[in-house]
């Protein structure tokens, strides 16, 4: 079965006046139908701007594509206008954003904002629109809809103004939802439920979910498989459990044991020593190579290729981590 979203060698920088910032270098991954990706990292490692850049949501300058193909449903997409890629987005290629506090309108009720896509996408009346948003968010678990179209969302609490940014981006029943992740700032119970939800609709619709998030424990669960970014590289992809449980590189491994476990409340959190490094500054080198347990000569010189330690499991890293 073909990919629904199929990215090859993709490369999108920015240019400033410090040099130019490889934000996402030769990205390469795909995602099926119904297929959920879990793109984790830490912050800056281009997890976000991965997404936002092929669907054309970053102003141009200072992004410049610089190359690679994206194909959703057999179309390269980086060969689309302006207008085309409005056609898709929010239709067939749904997101929803870090804040939803800064993603929502203020000024505007919720109603009116949750029916603008209706209208734009799905040609429906204002009193067509009105009726499909409350029963969205009936779907997401407001109670009292009608109320809640009605209300603006400073009155909303965090877990559920996300909730109406979930319901606003399900209204057009698209084919792909890009989650930014999605429960920061939430408690641990709200958090739950947002993930239960996205799965339970996951199965309605047969929806593929990319799911980026700095936290190995909110993919855990949900993720089919996992894409681990650093330095707006991919180090590190294959299936969740062969991430989980036979990670193959130094990164992975660090980033897993600084992930606080119930079972070892007693012991001290392990820490990722150092920084990220400045993406307008790197050499030909890994880019992990400061911060690396596992360092090699080789690794300083150049960036490694892929090495499959099973089928359906990429490392790029020059070291056998065992």
């Amino acid at each position: 079965m073909a990919p629904l979203l199929k990215i090859i060698d993709y490369r999108a920088y920015f240019r400033t006046r410090r040099g130019v910032v490889r934000a996402v270098d030769h990205l390469s991954y795909e995602i099926h139908a119904g297929e959920t990706l879990g793109i984790v990292g830490e912050s800056g490692s281009g997890k976000s701007v991965s997404q936002l850049s092929y669907l054309g949501l970053l102003p141009k300058p200072p992004l410049e594509i610089v190359g690679g193909e994206v194909f959703f449903q057999g179309q390269d997409i980086l060969k689309f206008n302006q207008n085309q890629l409005r056609q898709i987005r929010g239709s067939e290629i749904a997101m929803i954003f870090q804040d939803p506090m800064s993603s929502l309108n203020p000024y505007l009720k919720i109603g009116t904002q949750l029916i603008e896509p209706i209208q734009v996408h799905l040609g429906k009346t204002k009193k067509q629109a009105w009726s499909q948003g409350i029963g969205a968010l009936e779907r997401v678990g407001i109670s009292d809809a009608e109320e809640a179209m009605n209300s603006y969302p400073h009155e909303f609490s965090g877990g559920m103004r996300q909730r109406v940014m979930i319901a606003m981006a399900l209204t057009t029943k698209p084919k792909l939802l890009i989650a930014d992740e999605p429960t920061t700032a939430l408690d641990v119970t709200v958090q739950a439920q947002i993930l239960d939800l996205l799965k339970d609709i996951q199965k309605e619709t047969n929806m593929a979910i990319i799911l980026i998030t700095h936290d190995l424990g909110v993919v855990a669960n949900i993720s089919d498989r996992i894409v681990v970014m650093y330095a707006g590289k991919i180090f590190e992809q294959g299936t969740a459990e062969s991430i989980f449980y036979q990670p193959a590189h130094p990164y992975t491994k660090a980033l897993l044991k600084s992930t606080p476990r119930i079972d070892q409340a007693e012991s001290r959190l392990s820490v990722i020593q150092g920084n990220p490094p400045d993406l307008s500054r790197l050499g030909s080198g890994c880019p992990f190579y400061d911060r690396c347990d596992y360092r090699i000569s080789d690794c300083e010189i150049a960036f490694p290729n892929a090495r499959k330690p099973e089928p359906n499991h990429q490392s790029f890293c020059h070291v056998e981590v065992k």
